[in-house]
């Protein structure tokens, strides 16, 4: 729906379309390109549930359930490509650097074609959620019964879980920094679990020979993982606090610097 809303608004305004960097110093550019990849590092991750996921698919010695499980992670990053670069793309094209950061917020017609996209990013939400947060829902409870001896069951796991949710939901409206918080965390948080991490360990137990192609494949990705984490951090970081300072409580905040 995105993107072809996109294109059939962009095809009617394409001559009034600006495609210049919203940064006008230099400075804004460079941290806006970190951050950039910060948001990109974030949206390709997925380690906190793919042991979670994997776990509960049947193995035995004779059919591993690493081989549907490499198929499947294949399949859903090329669906997250499908979805994500036409996007990208095409919303670029039709509105360039005055697309929103949610561009059904920029795609304000057909009112009822955008209801249903966002009706849909709701439900997409709603079940991903559940995912990802899985693994925290699992520690908490852990900690909870082990630590502070809290009766294990339904009446934990509501309380619980509804709690943190209710937690996530107060911080997000509070500090509704979305692009930058992606930049920050995608750099500092994900960039280590999925891009140079794995690749350590890899390289540690395997121990291919030097200067094999999976020698130099796992090194340029530890190389481009710290780069990562040792940058992105900083664009986000960095527009964070140059929308902090005029950003103003649970009110909207979109429009702010991008220098």
């Amino acid at each position: 729906i995105a993107w072809t809303a996109s294109a059939a608004q962009g095809k009617a305004a394409e001559a009034e379309v600006d495609y210049s960097l919203r940064a006008t110093t230099t400075p804004g550019k460079v941290f806006g390109f970190l951050g950039a990849l910060g948001e990109v590092a974030f949206t390709y991750t997925g380690h906190n549930v793919v042991l979670e996921i994997q776990a509960t698919i049947p193995s035995t010695s004779g059919k591993l359930s690493k081989k549907p499980m490499w198929k499947g992670v294949i399949v859903a990053y090329v669906v997250i490509a499908a979805c994500y670069l036409p996007v990208a793309l095409v919303g670029y094209w039709a509105f360039g650097n005055g697309v929103d950061e949610n561009i059904l917020i920029t795609l304000n017609r057909p009112r009822w074609l955008i209801a249903a996209a966002n009706m849909m990013v709701v439900v997409h939400v709603v079940g991903s959620y559940q995912v990802y947060a899985m693994p925290v829902f699992d520690m908490i409870e852990t900690v909870l019964v082990r630590k502070y001896w809290f009766t294990p069951g339904f009446r934990l796991r509501l309380i619980a879980r509804t709690v943190y949710v209710a937690l996530t939901m107060f911080v997000a409206i509070t500090f509704p920094f979305f692009s930058e918080l992606l930049s920050f965390f995608g750099g500092f948080a994900y960039a280590p679990t999925s891009y140079f991490l794995p690749c350590i360990m890899w390289l540690i137990i395997y121990k291919p020979r030097r200067f094999s192609l999976s020698w130099l494949t796992n090194w340029i990705c530890i190389v481009i993982g710290v780069l990562l984490m040792v940058l992105s951090p900083i664009g986000g970081l960095r527009q964070m606090i140059l929308k902090i300072k005029t950003y103003k409580f649970y009110q909207d905040y979109s429009g702010l610097s991008h220098n």
